[in-house]
């Protein structure tokens, strides 16, 4: 008799039973957790020492009504905040730029200026809380807002903490909110890198995303593989610029996905910790510190579906399970309702709930590591490992991240990897309940939650009276510095925050560097 052939979301054949025999040849099974090469974790205890990071990721309309969320999630339990901005801030256009319009304040808060970073943390001391800010293309600037904030608030910079996304070569592979070219793109961050290492010691200078490529339809091996691929590119061109990686090494930072098949991603997160601290000790890295790989997880949003949306309320909590049963730092967990809209209160309130019910109620957290010595688990890891470093062998042939990225390589591999995903959803091989199985003829409708238009005119209105109380001979100097900088190729991180302490705003920083670096089209 014939079984079926049952594979992971990344094409591994699972075996139906497994014994000692499968477990690979360099598990002895006396590797400690919080030593190299951290298969097991990056701290000896682990979530006995203190739980992770809970974040919820929020930001929409103005600076003044994510505020008010902001101060309701920290109401509520979480540890961390993390900031979503709006596709104009993302790719450097003010609220009142033609290219804003229909967008501002719609996937994330807007923010033009220093001004309305002010009011999104109105109330929050900067030293007391860990922020993370998904941006990108304009993440310098952010950046800076952040900065000039926290000095305005008396704060000490040697005690801010919180972690800049930062990762432009994602953009590239499977995201699309770019500005610049590669090249520049890779001295702004290296910049960063350079800037923080002196003045923002404990703030992490990149968060490298594999979320997105997943979002994008890759599998758990490519999203590792693309991953660190683009990790080794930031690395070496900091060490190019002559950083020392056992420095900045300690300050990146990892974003990953966390989907459904709850083994494959809790051997997936295992597999790239050990990976990453190989490939790291390959390049010169010898405090242990620069070899971890820590990481923030995020549950999957393409995992969401708009039919019987409450099901994904079981999705998200099988996915925090895989997060944490894999070692996270941070974890967001998404809203049930994502699938039509930005979340509601109640729906943010009860993805917080459902990491606080994991942590404190399920026992998972009480033991370091609990599934290791799995004969499934242990043998997983090791194919995912394998597979990914095939993979990442010929992004290195090719010249690496950039080059891959500029010849199309990781942008197909995605394609073909989403179109495979989809056609097994239509044939009905992958089920996904609710959508090709176990329908039904109504659906309830649930709260949607909405941002009104008009929130773009508030913005023009604060813009207006922002360029009506500067000097502008002044805007003009530091405008032209920057330009300066950009051209001789020093660090643009002082003349940034120089920029935004005299309410340069976000779309003039930008398009100064447009006017030198030009635009990646």
């Amino acid at each position: 008799m014939s079984e079926k052939k049952i594979t992971t979301d990344s094409g591994i054949e699972i075996k139906p039973v497994y014994y000692p025999g499968d477990l690979p040849t360099a598990w002895d099974g006396s590797e400690q957790p919080g030593q190299f090469p951290y298969t097991r974790g990056v701290q000896p205890d682990m979530y006995r020492g203190k739980p992770w990071t809970m974040r919820q990721y929020a930001g929409f309309s103005t600076a003044e009504e994510s505020n008010k969320r902001y101060h309701y999630l920290l109401s509520q339990g979480v540890s961390g905040l993390s900031v979503a901005f709006d596709l104009p801030t993302q790719i450097g256009y003010d609220s009142d730029h033609a290219m804003a319009e229909g967008e501002v304040g719609k996937v994330g808060v807007a923010i033009d200026s220093l001004q309305d970073m002010q009011v999104l943390f109105q109330g929050i001391p900067l030293e007391s809380v860990s922020t993370s800010m998904t941006i990108n293309a304009t993440g310098f600037i952010l950046l800076s807002f952040y900065v000039a904030l926290a000095k305005q608030q008396g704060a000490d910079l040697s005690k801010i903490s919180g972690t800049i996304q930062n990762d432009i070569l994602k953009e590239y592979a499977a995201r699309g909110t770019y500005i610049y070219p590669p090249k520049p793109s890779m001295r702004i961050i290296t910049d960063i890198f350079e800037w923080c290492s002196g003045s923002l010691p404990k703030w992490n200078t990149i968060s490298i995303s594999g979320y997105h490529i997943r979002e994008a339809g890759s599998t758990a091996v490519q999203e590792i593989a693309f991953t660190l691929s683009n990790g080794k590119a930031y690395v070496k061109a900091a060490l190019e610029r002559g950083l020392d990686i056992n420095v900045f090494g300690k300050r990146l930072s990892f974003f990953f996905n966390a989907h459904n098949n709850l083994f494959e991603e809790v051997a997936k997160f295992r597999a790239a910790r050990r990976m990453w601290a190989t490939i790291m000790k390959e390049l010169g890295a010898t405090d242990p510190k620069a070899m971890m790989l820590r990481f923030h997880t995020q549950t999957g949003g393409s995992t969401l579906t708009a039919q019987q949306p409450q099901n994904n309320i079981s999705r998200v909590t099988i996915q925090t399970l895989a997060a944490v049963l894999g070692g996270t730092q941070s974890l967001h967990t998404n809203g049930y309702d994502e699938a039509l809209s930005l979340p509601t209160e109640e729906a943010a309130r009860i993805a917080l709930r459902t990491q606080q019910i994991v942590a404190f109620e399920s026992g998972v957290a009480d033991t370091v590591d609990p599934l290791a010595g799995s004969y499934f688990v242990e043998a997983l890891t090791s194919q995912l490992e394998q597979e990914a470093l095939a993979l990442m062998a010929k992004i290195d042939a090719m010249g690496g991240s950039v080059s891959a990225i500029e010849q199309g390589f990781m942008q197909d591999e995605i394609a073909r990897s989403a179109y495979e995903y989809q056609k097994g959803i239509e044939s009905g091989e992958k089920i996904i309940v609710g959508v090709n199985k176990f329908q039904i003829d109504t659906e309830a409708s649930i709260p949607i939650f909405k941002v009104d238009d008009s929130i773009r005119q508030v913005q023009i209105e604060k813009l207006n009276a922002l360029k009506n109380n500067r000097n502008p001979a002044m805007v003009d100097q530091v405008l032209q510095n920057l330009n300066d900088k950009a051209a001789s190729g020093e660090n643009l991180m002082p003349a940034v925050i120089e920029a935004v302490e005299q309410k340069c705003t976000l779309g003039e920083i930008a398009d100064e560097l447009r006017g030198v670096f030009g635009e990646h089209r």
